[in-house]
């Protein structure tokens, strides 16, 4: 049986040929996931920690000293609620997370063992909430794109919307994609609200016990580089501000300037934690600097510094 010719056979590109292009490809997916996920920027930010002194990082919270102590405790029978926000109430010493998809407050110790549930009536879908003064509490509607000030104490057992007055926050940019984080700034006398896509700040100057007044004022920060906004939380010692997002899997520490101080990264293996948060939504800070987070669909974490 004669040979093929040269000419028959179909020319196969020698491999060096081959792998510059396959070699470009993965740099351009590489550095697509790299800026989707900003790790550049968090690259920068993790050099600059390097030249902090011990004193800088004393002034601040301090984001890489945190060690997880209580890793994805589950809130029982909260599979199907979606955990949303969560708040330190200093007057208590508990926390409040808010429910999103069957609307309630639930009440928890710093160790995440439920006290009681509050239902949210005549609520959407409430995503954010803060601990104010006198018992009151706000709580953000993100389908609703309004704000609402409720008073909860001891023997509050549900909660009405059409009994409280409600602030718009304005039309949302994408839809559902709206306002979903807030904390309050006892420093500043103010609420930071947060929209979540594209990431934006905004304040509401606040006593903690009046009704609001005027309008919300943009916060300007060009430091706010993540893929969303899921909360807000303030460090009642610093008055730092706490970013959370749950796409970038990223908590940032913002100063009273709005720059970037420090990160930690939520994903498995680092600050103690065995595996990845699934979708962290929910930040707060006590008054001694202990770390609270909530992920959807009902786990709990607290972290403390190392």
């Amino acid at each position: 049986m004669p040979f093929p010719s040269r000419a028959s056979v179909s020319p196969k590109r020698p491999f060096y040929r081959r792998w510059p292009f396959g070699l470009a490809a993965a740099a351009v997916i590489g550095y697509g996931v790299i800026s989707a996920m900003h790790w550049d920027d968090r690259g920068l930010l993790w050099i600059k920690e390097g030249f902090e002194s011990q004193a800088e990082r004393q002034e601040s919270i301090w984001l890489p000293s945190y060690v997880v102590d209580i890793d994805a405790k589950p809130l029982p029978g909260m599979e199907r609620d979606e955990a949303s926000d969560l708040a330190f109430n200093p007057h208590t010493r508990s926390l409040f997370a808010v429910m999103g998809k069957h609307p309630f407050l639930v009440e928890l110790t710093l160790d995440g063992d439920v006290l009681r549930k509050i239902p949210l009536v005549g609520w959407s879908n409430p995503e954010g909430v803060a601990i104010l003064e006198d018992g009151q509490i706000a709580i953000v509607d993100e389908r609703n794109h309004d704000l609402t000030l409720v008073k909860v104490d001891a023997a509050t057992t549900s909660l009405n919307r059409a009994d409280y007055q409600s602030h718009d926050l304005g039309e949302a940019d994408e839809g559902n994609k709206g306002f979903e984080a807030i904390a309050w700034d006892l420093m500043r006398q103010r609420l930071v609200i947060g929209a979540e896509r594209p990431p934006k700040m905004f304040t509401w100057g606040t006593d903690g016990r009046s009704p609001l007044k005027g309008e919300k004022q943009p916060l300007a920060s060009d430091e706010l580089d993540l893929r969303n906004l899921s909360a807000l939380g303030i460090d009642p010692r610093t008055g730092h501000l706490l970013a959370l997002s749950a796409d970038s899997n990223m908590l940032l520490e913002l100063d009273e300037k709005g720059e970037q101080v420090s990160f930690m990264t939520l994903l498995g293996g680092f600050n103690g934690l065995a595996d990845t948060i699934p979708r962290a939504e929910g930040v707060a800070m006590d008054d001694q600097g202990n770390l609270y987070m909530v992920s959807e669909p009902n786990l709990f974490y607290r972290f403390k510094k190392n």
